[in-house]
Formats: structure tokens, sequence, C-alpha cells
């Protein structure tokens, strides 16, 4: 068995990232394979419910990447916490007498970004604009080694599990067509409770915001794994949409240089030389020192200095992405950074602890939603991205008019390219071919 071809065929990218595409991640040689299964972002389930419904399935995939891999040690990092899904996997491990083992992570975010989960697991710390293959690692999430499996079974990617929670009449786990709308979702779920609402696609720390009116334009990708609905007002809301004149203004009078948003940023606590302090000092200036500009591109957003460590309420994170792209329209890109480095000795103490960020984030009132029932949500209709990932946009190889199986080969990249095959969610027939591929049966009626 090809599993790398197989995993191509099937259009298998990073789950819960970017959309890595997961044909090209595999093509290497390790000593560590690492199923994160973190899932630290508050209110995130959709990881938590996979294990506790495909372990046995993840644990055979994740053996057959460790054997492309050659990899010595095949780790799954999960919370602590996490009891319910450690009794099981625990079983499962036994059920298969697999090698796979389990590291325990404490409840702090960020947990789950990839390059805290390899510290924790193996003690190296990812070089500056690295990669955990740097260090003899590979890391997927659950999702994306369940995607893995499906693939030496010839099962395409052509469905997500949505956790959606928040300001909605049913929180709850739904299974759906890639290619439904984020309304049609909301639908599922009970509808909103409230009637004028935004909704994060994805995490409420590194999640994008988009309001009600955009939800029946923008739709479910192969990265996707979450919705949370908030009223417009709220304070997640109101700080991500902060024009970013009007932040570099208040950077300019109102940033005291205490250094909590570079103490507490955990790049820097993994050895990373970013300190956010010092780019908020710079932008303030008439003349800005091109050096400490370009420590912003070290920055991966997740969102610790703007929603939780500037006393001042300013946005760290912001600032750095108007900075980082700014630099990128001079061509000034990352610098790798040199395999010696060294965490902070600071990093065990300033980890972010979890409820402590849901009670600053005014979300700890949803942490007590259940979402244990599943609910299959079956569409006459869906609009399939030809680009759900890194790279290339897949071409399209049908034609407006064609009837399509659930399956069916529609968006195409070549084997070496950077990029993922697409295939249908549903049968029915192409009825538009844009940037997404549009296709129905007769209506669009969810089927409830």
């Amino acid at each position: 068995m090809d599993l790398l071809q197989k995993t191509y065929e099937a259009g298998v990218v990073g789950a819960g990232g970017a959309g890595f595409p997961t044909h090209i991640k595999l093509n290497a040689n390790v000593e560590y394979f690492i199923i994160n299964a973190a899932e630290c972002e508050p209110l995130l389930n959709t990881d938590k419910y996979l294990m506790s419904i495909k372990a046995e399935e993840m644990i055979k995939g994740m053996e057959h990447i460790g054997e492309l891999l050659g990899a010595k040690y095949l780790t799954i990092a999960i919370k602590q916490k996490n009891s319910k899904e450690i009794s099981i996997l625990k079983e499962t491990i036994k059920k298969l007498d697999s090698k796979v083992e389990l590291f325990y992570l404490k409840n702090f975010y960020p947990a789950g970004d990839e390059q805290m989960t390899v510290y924790e697991v193996t003690g190296r710390s990812i070089p500056e604009a690295g990669i955990p293959l740097d260090v003899g690692t590979v890391v997927s999430n659950v999702g994306t080694v369940i995607n893995v499996y499906n693939a030496i079974n010839d099962k395409p990617v052509t469905e997500k599990y949505i956790t959606v929670v928040g300001e909605v009449n049913n929180p709850r786990m739904l299974k759906v067509p890639i290619g439904i709308s984020i309304k049609e979702c909301i639908e599922a779920a009970g509808g909103s409770t409230l009637d004028d609402y935004a909704v994060i696609i994805g995490g409420p720390m590194m999640g994008t915001i988009i309001d009600d009116d955009e939800s029946s334009s923008i739709y479910i990708k192969k990265t996707d794994g979450s919705l949370i609905v908030l009223p417009k007002d709220h304070y997640i809301v109101k700080r991500k949409r902060k024009p970013i004149k009007t932040i570099i203004n208040e950077t300019r009078s109102a940033c005291i240089q205490c250094r909590y948003c570079t103490d507490l940023c955990h790049r820097y606590l993994l050895g990373h030389k970013l300190r956010p302090h010092r780019v908020m000092r710079n932008v303030g200036m008439a003349e800005r020192d091109p050096e400490i500009m370009k420590e912003s591109l070290l920055c991966c957003e997740c969102g610790i200095c703007e929603l939780y460590s500037c006393p001042m309420g300013l946005s760290p994170r912001l600032v750095n992405i108007f900075v980082k792209g700014e630099l990128r329209k001079q061509g000034i890109r990352p610098e790798k950074g040199s395999l010696d480095i060294e965490s902070r000795e600071m990093i065990e103490y300033r980890k972010i602890p979890t409820n402590r960020l849901m009670s600053r984030l005014d979300i700890m009132k949803y942490s007590d939603q259940q979402i244990d029932e599943l609910k299959e949500v079956k569409v006459k209709k869906v609009s399939i991205p030809l680009s759900q990932h890194i790279g290339k946009p897949a071409t399209s190889i049908v034609n407006i008019g064609d009837k399509v199986s659930r399956g069916q080969l529609i968006g195409k990249v070549e084997r070496n390219d950077m990029g993922a095959n697409v295939h249908s969610s549903i049968d029915g027939k192409v009825v538009d071919i844009s940037d997404k591929i549009i296709i129905e049966i007769e209506d669009n009626e969810v089927i409830l």
C-alpha cells in the first residue's frame, strides 16, 4: 500500500489548522509522531468527541503513519482533565496491543499550539521560523489521522464534525457535508437565541469572525471544526474588529511598556526572539528600527497578548499582523533560526490557565453547554471551495450540468503540487463553477 498516494487521492489536509496537505507533510522520516489532541481553545469539543467514537480508527491510522515515518515514538498529547477520552484511548490501545503512548498535558492555553505541544512532549524547542520536522517530529491532529485511516480504505474527505455552541437554542455536535453554509449549521443547532449575532469560525482566541448576514455565503471547509455564536457587542467581537488605525493610535498613546505581552508570549518563552513590547514601542516612533520590527514575523497570532496580557486593552497581536503585512510587501520574510535554542526558565510558570482565560473572555457561561448529542445534517445544496488548504487551489475537472456522486473527485491537483484534491460531498448536479463548485439536488432545504 502506498499511504502517501492514498492520502493524496483522498484530499487529506490538516483538519484543524491552516490545512497543510497531508501527503506532503508525511513524506518524511522522524523520531516522533505526535497526535495533537489538546484542543486547547476554550469551548471546542470536536476532537474530544471524535476520540470518544473513533478511537480505534485513530489508533490504527496513527500506527500506519508511524510506520511510514519510521517513528520510534507514537504519542497522543491530551489534556489530563479529559478523563473520559483517556479511558477510551487506554482501552483501545490495550485492545489493539498498540505501541501508542499517551502524554498528559496540563489545562493551559496554548497547550495545543504545535510548537508548544512538541516542546511539552519532547522537551525540544523548534527554531525560529521552523517546523516540527526540524526537531525530528511530525504533528497531526485527531481529525487528520482519522481521515488518513479513511483514505487507506478509499474514503475521501467529504464531511466534517462541527461543534456549535454559544447563543444557540440547542448546542450540539453536527456531522455535516463539506460545503454546507454556516447559517444552515446554526439552524441545525436550533437557530440563534439572538436576532443579531456574530459567529466565530474556530476558537475564540484565533478564530475568524463573521456577521449573521454573511453566514449564508460562507461555507464549511476541511479545516473547520467549530462555530461559536456570540452577541455582536461581545468583548471578543469588539476587540477583534477594532480598526488598525485606531489600534496604532492607541498603541502610541497608551502602551505603558509593562512587558506583560512579552513575558506571557509562549513563543518568547520557547526561546524565540519575539518581544511584542518592543514592536509596540517602535510602532509609536517616527523612525522605526527594522530589526525590531522583523521580530513580528515570528508571531503565531495566538491572541494571549491581545485578549489576556495587556492591562491597557491594547492589541499587540493586531499590531504584529499589521507590521508583518508591511514587511511582506517589502519582500521581507522570517529567517530560519538556529537549532541551538533553549526555552526560557519561566516557561513552566507562565502558562495561562484555561478557566482563567475563559473568565477574562467572558465566555464562562457557555462552558457548561452539553453537546454529547450528534446530529447528522443532510442538505440539497453545497458550495465546495476549490481552495481549502495551503498552496495551490484544485482545478475543476467537472462541467456545469454534470451529475456527480458523493465522494467523486471534482477538483484535482498534481501529486507533487502543494495542494489537495476536492471531492463532492453529496449526490447531485453541478450548477456553477468559480472559485467553488456548487452542487445541488432539487432545492435548498436543510433536512433535519
